[in-house]
C-alpha cells in the first residue's frame, strides 16, 4: 500500500504552486514584443536562458509606427513583458501613453552618457544608428551619375524616379528623414520642408509602408527585381553588402552635414508584466557587452555600450556621420503629429 500512498503525495503535491525561486532560478517565459528587423543569435539568448532560467519569447508586431500603436492599444491587457524598439522618433507618443514601469539599471553607468534622457527612468538606450541615403555603386558608376551632396539634390531632374523611402506616420526611418527635412528647411521658411516634399513628388519618389519593402523590394542593391539605386537607410548598412570575394560594399552611404537623422533605440518594461523582476533582468543583459557586441551583425546598429567590440567590416564600411540632424524629444513631442499629418494630406492624398 505504501506506493499508493506516495502516487497520492506525488499528485497532490503537483497541484501545488511553486514557489519563486531567488536568482532567477524558477523557469519563466518573457515576450518581448519589438519590431521585425529585430534580430539576435540564438546561441545568445540561449545563453541567458541557462543562466537565468529566463526564457525569451519573441513577438514582432511590423514596423516601429505600428509596434507603438499595437502597444498602445493593447495597454490595458499588454501583449509582453517588455517592449523593444522604440526610438527617439516616437519615444514622445509611448511615453505620454504611460506604456513603461520605471527602471534604472546598475549598468547604465557604463553606457555612453550622451544617450540618457536626461531625468527619464522609463525607458533605457540600447543602440543607435544614422538614418541616411544609400546608393547603389554600381548603377551610379554604369550611368556615370553624381551622388547626390544635399537633400535639395534629391529635388534635380537626373535624379527622377531614383529615389524611394518609406511613411512616416508607420516607418521609424521614414519618421527620421522627415524630421530631417524639418529640420534642414524649416516649417515657416520660403522654401519650407513640404515644399521640398511636393519636387520630391514631382520628381517621382516612391513611398512604401516600412523599410523592408523599401530596402528588399524597391531598391536595387537590396533585390533583384528594385528599380531605385536610392533608399532611406542607415549609415551602417553598407557593411552588409560586402562582396567576401573583393572585399568591397555594393551600397555606400551618404553622410555629408544636413543629410542624416541620429536615431536611438529603447527598451522598456511594459506597465502590467507579471514578471517585472525577470524583465529588469534581460535589460541587464540588453546592457551587457555579450548582447552590444552582437547588435552590429544582427540588426545594423551601433552599441550603445564604448567598450563593445566593432566587426571588422563594420569598423571599414559603416559611416558616423560628423554632422547628423539631431531634434531635442520635447522639439519631436510637440511637431512629429502636426508635420506627420501634413504630410500625410501632401504625399498620399
Amino acid at each position: 500500500m505504501w506506493y499508493r500512498n506516495l502516487i497520492l503525495f506525488l499528485i497532490l503535491f503537483s497541484l501545488v504552486p511553486v514557489a519563486a525561486q531567488e536568482d532567477g532560478d524558477e523557469t519563466t517565459t518573457l515576450t518581448l514584443l519589438t519590431h521585425d528587423s529585430f534580430d539576435l543569435p540564438p546561441a545568445l539568448l540561449a545563453e541567458f536562458a541557462e543562466e537565468t532560467g529566463i526564457e525569451l519569447r519573441i513577438l514582432r508586431a511590423g514596423d516601429t509606427g505600428t509596434l507603438i500603436t499595437q502597444a498602445i492599444l493593447s495597454a490595458n491587457d499588454p501583449l509582453g513583458d517588455l517592449l523593444f524598439g522604440v526610438d527617439n522618433t516616437f519615444l514622445s507618443r509611448a511615453l505620454a501613453a504611460d506604456l513603461f514601469l520605471p527602471y534604472v539599471s546598475d549598468r547604465l553607468a557604463e553606457i555612453d552618457p550622451r544617450f540618457w534622457l536626461e531625468d527619464e527612468e522609463r525607458v533605457t538606450p540600447i543602440d543607435y544608428g544614422d538614418v541616411c541615403l544609400n546608393y547603389d555603386r554600381a548603377y551610379f558608376a554604369e550611368h556615370q551619375l553624381a551622388i547626390p551632396e544635399t537633400l535639395l539634390d534629391l529635388t534635380k531632374a537626373e535624379y527622377a524616379g531614383l529615389l524611394v523611402v518609406q511613411n512616416p506616420a508607420t516607418s521609424s526611418p521614414g519618421l527620421a528623414f522627415l524630421l530631417a527635412t524639418v529640420a534642414v528647411f524649416g516649417v515657416e521658411s520660403g522654401y519650407n520642408y513640404l515644399d521640398f516634399w511636393q519636387d520630391l513628388a514631382e520628381n517621382d519618389v516612391r513611398i512604401t509602408e516600412g523599410w523592408t519593402a523599401a530596402y528588399f523590394g524597391e531598391f536595387t542593391a537590396g533585390s533583384e527585381t528594385g528599380t531605385r539605386p536610392l533608399v532611406v537607410s542607415y549609415a551602417s548598412s553598407p557593411p552588409f553588402t560586402v562582396d567576401e570575394e573583393t572585399g568591397e560594399a555594393a551600397t555606400g552611404s551618404i553622410v555629408a552635414p544636413d543629410t542624416c537623422f541620429r536615431q536611438v533605440e529603447y527598451v522598456g518594461i511594459l506597465r502590467g508584466t507579471e514578471n517585472e523582476v525577470q524583465a529588469q533582468r534581460f535589460v541587464d543583459f540588453m546592457l551587457s557587452r555579450a548582447f552590444q557586441e552582437a547588435l552590429p551583425d544582427s540588426m545594423y546598429v551601433f552599441p550603445v555600450h564604448p567598450g563593445a567590440a566593432l566587426p571588422a567590416a563594420f569598423s571599414e564600411h559603416a559611416q558616423i556621420p560628423a554632422e547628423p540632424v539631431v531634434i531635442s524629444a520635447a522639439e519631436i513631442a510637440a511637431g512629429r503629429q502636426e508635420w506627420t499629418q501634413a504630410w500625410l494630406e501632401l504625399m498620399l492624398r
